[in-house]
This record gives C-alpha cells, sequence and structure tokens, in this order.
C-alpha cells in the first residue's frame, strides 16, 4: 500500500510538471489585478526627479535577485582588432569587422556598417540570432559557427549555419534604408556570448569569465550575459570616431528585447532603447498571464531568468515588481515599444498597458507619455518620446517597424 502510495505521489508530481499549456487569448478571462506603484520603493514615495535617481538601484536590485541576476561589477580587459574593412551598397557605406576579445577567454565578432559621412553618425545596435551573416548577403562576413536557434536546412544543419544562410534575416535589419537615414548599424551574434540552450553557459561568459567578472554563472542569467555584451558593444561603438558615441540606439526582437531592456535599464549610456515584441519578460505586464505566461517561459527556456522568477509561476501578483517599472528605469530617455496583432503570444495589448504605466516616472523628467488614450489601431503610431505601435502581420521585424524606428531616431535621438 505504501509503495502505491509512493508511486500515485510522484506519477502525480510528473503530471503536475508536464501539465499541457493552454494560452489564454481571451481580455474577459484576464483577472482584477494592482500593479506596482513605480514611484513608492518600499515605504518612501518619489516626489521628484532627484528622489528618483537617489532610488531608483532599489528597482534595478530587486529585478536582479527574483528575475534577470547579477550583473557584474567588476570589468574584464577587452581588446578590440580591426579584421577588415570595405564599401558596400555602391560606396554609400563602410563595413567594418571587428573581433573583440575579453582577457583572452572569450571572443565575439562584431559587424559595424557606417554611412558615409564628414560627421560623427548615430547607430542602431542589436544582437542577432543566427549569426551576422544572416544579416546581409555580402561575403565578407564570416559565417558564425556556434549554436544558434535557427535549423532550417539547407541554411542551418543540426543548429549550426551554413553558407546559404546569409542574408536570411536581411529584412529583419533593413540596412540599406537605415544608411540612408544616416545611421549605421552594428550588431553581433547573440550565441558570442551565451549560446541559447539551457546549457549553453558552460561555453559561454558567464563560465569561462567567472573569475575576472566574480560571479558563479548560477548568478546571472542568458539575458544578462547578453545585455553584459551589448554593453561591450558599445564601449567598442564609443571608440569608433566615426560614431558619435553619445547616439546609440539599441535594439532588440524578441527575445533579445529582453535583453536590449535589462541591458537598458543597466546602461543608461545608451541613448534610446527599442523593444520590438519583446513580450513576457520582456515589455508585457505579467500579472495579466495573457499568452505567453512565467510558467511556460521558465519551462520553455529556464536559462533567460533566475530559478526564483519560476517560483511566481500561477502567483504573478506576488511579484514585486511588474515590467512596466522596467520600461520605467530608462528614464528619461526615448522608449519605443512595438507589437503585431498577429503576435498574441507577445501580449501587446500587455505591453500597451506596460507602455502608459511609464508615465509617472517620465513626468518627473518633465516628459509625456502615450497620453490619454485607448489600444491604438493597427499601424497607427502613438506618443512621441515614449512610443508604441502595433501593426498587421506576425511575431517579427520589418520594414514597417524599421520605418518608424527611423522617424523616431530622427525625431528624438538624432535631433
Amino acid at each position: 500500500m505504501k509503495k502505491f502510495l509512493f508511486f500515485c505521489l510522484i506519477s502525480t508530481t510528473m503530471m503536475a510538471q508536464q501539465k499541457p499549456f493552454v494560452a489564454n487569448y481571451d481580455e474577459s478571462k484576464v483577472g482584477q489585478f494592482t500593479l506596482p506603484d513605480p514611484l513608492l520603493i518600499g515605504s518612501k514615495n518619489i516626489n521628484s526627479q532627484a528622489d528618483w535617481e537617489k532610488n531608483r538601484a532599489s528597482w534595478l536590485t530587486l529585478f536582479a535577485d527574483h528575475m534577470y541576476g547579477q550583473m557584474p561589477k567588476k570589468s574584464v580587459k577587452q581588446t578590440n582588432t580591426l579584421i577588415s574593412q570595405k564599401e558596400i551598397l555602391g560606396g554609400k557605406a563602410v563595413q567594418s569587422i571587428w573581433k573583440l576579445d575579453f582577457a583572452g577567454k572569450v571572443q565575439a565578432t562584431v559587424v559595424v556598417i557606417l554611412p558615409k559621412s564628414n560627421k560623427k553618425v548615430p547607430v542602431f545596435m542589436g544582437l542577432n540570432f543566427c549569426g551576422n551573416q544572416t544579416i546581409s548577403t555580402d561575403d565578407g562576413i564570416p559565417i558564425f559557427d556556434k549554436y544558434v536557434v535557427c535549423n532550417n536546412d539547407p541554411k542551418f544543419i543540426n543548429n549550426i549555419s551554413q553558407a546559404a544562410s546569409r542574408g536570411e534575416w536581411a529584412s529583419r535589419w533593413q540596412i540599406e534604408k537605415v544608411i540612408d537615414a544616416g545611421f549605421g548599424t552594428i550588431t553581433a551574434a547573440c550565441g558570442d556570448f551565451e549560446e541559447d540552450f539551457a546549457t549553453g553557459y558552460k561555453n559561454g561568459l558567464r563560465t569561462k569569465l567567472a573569475g575576472e567578472l566574480g560571479l558563479k554563472s548560477e548568478e546571472w542569467t542568458a539575458n544578462g550575459a547578453w545585455a553584459w555584451g551589448l554593453s561591450r558593444m558599445l564601449d567598442l561603438a564609443q571608440s569608433i570616431q566615426e560614431i558619435d558615441g553619445k547616439k546609440v540606439i539599441l535594439h532588440g526582437h524578441s527575445r533579445l528585447g529582453k535583453a536590449a531592456l535589462w541591458a537598458g535599464a543597466n546602461d543608461r549610456r545608451f541613448a534610446a532603447i527599442i523593444s520590438n515584441e519583446s513580450g513576457e519578460g520582456g515589455a508585457a505586464l505579467s500579472r495579466r498571464i495573457y499568452g505567453e505566461t512565467i510558467w511556460r517561459i521558465t519551462n520553455s527556456f529556464p536559462h533567460w531568468f533566475l530559478p526564483k522568477y519560476a517560483t511566481y509561476a500561477d502567483r504573478e501578483n506576488e511579484l514585486p515588481f511588474d515590467q512596466h517599472i522596467l520600461l520605467s528605469l530608462m528614464a528619461p530617455r526615448p522608449v519605443y515599444v512595438a507589437s503585431a496583432f498577429g503576435d498574441q503570444w507577445s501580449d501587446p495589448k500587455g505591453e500597451f498597458l506596460s507602455t502608459k504605466e511609464m508615465e509617472k516616472v517620465y513626468a518627473l523628467y518633465g516628459k509625456k507619455g502615450l497620453g490619454n488614450i485607448d489600444m491604438p489601431g493597427l499601424n497607427q503610431p502613438v506618443g512621441k518620446h515614449i512610443r508604441y505601435h502595433i501593426r498587421d502581420g506576425k511575431h517579427d521585424i520589418n520594414e514597417y517597424d524599421w520605418e518608424q524606428y527611423i522617424k523616431f531616431g530622427k525625431e528624438e535621438v538624432n535631433k
């Protein structure tokens, strides 16, 4: 009998761990919830810009302790080496390949594409999923040779990039359109910092640089490693004389949008931050429990967050924060959050509401939010310093998105 009860207990536990997930896409099933007030930190009411600046670190610490993990406080020796340089796009731009070396233990390849100009230029910076060669068909960009999440044969075989993958995601980068607008592009593969699977940290900087950075691998996350890498790419950008280092616009799509937001919260050198369909764990409110949830994301991608974040599954209202506070940590810099109607998994309304809730903090700086508006219609961007749009189409970053981001960059960063 005892053995039978023990077997039943084990079976029940296994079933609970393997329960099927059914996403909620019904607004009427979104429960009541109260969002934490970003202007109430502990028992202290924040009433001024100076108060926020003095106390914002408390919110940052909560995110580090419960969700994204710690960020290194130590620095590491970084060497930037120019590998190659050539004109592209009929002479309109110069493409450079850089090799970043960290303490001789971790290397990253960075592509820098700048318009020809007689003055320093602003740039868009972001990580890519499946190798630098996917952003362009140019054969001067080396084929990435580490694990990637892409796996559509013959462009990727066993999650390794093949030559046929050149330009696979060029539509997500719109390089020529960006160049024609007077901006540059900087990117690196996220896998150069940490490969995107559960044990990818073993081959990445969380393991190889643990001693130099003073953090054990379990004290931070893949999102933290990617965010750290973005800051090191910013170090490179600020060392290149053709770039205006004070006008680097950070962007990220999907999971790399989450990393961009975490990087932007920690590194205030980024001039503006763009979140493209970053969803749960990014710009969307977790408390809505709509589309992807904490339970689903932490079971599918445990390496993105601390194990502690997973404990808030099915008790989201007990989180000491929500994602509107992460967005608020970008203040007073310009922020653009974007969604797609065909990407309900990322909870477009949750991303919009999160963006609206930033207003409280930005008002301390005299910056206006989205205003007294409801969810905007498709392809109707709203706001200015804080901006939002939802477009038609699927989970992606496309030409329409880039048209809005370029306009945003011109109006709010490169004035």
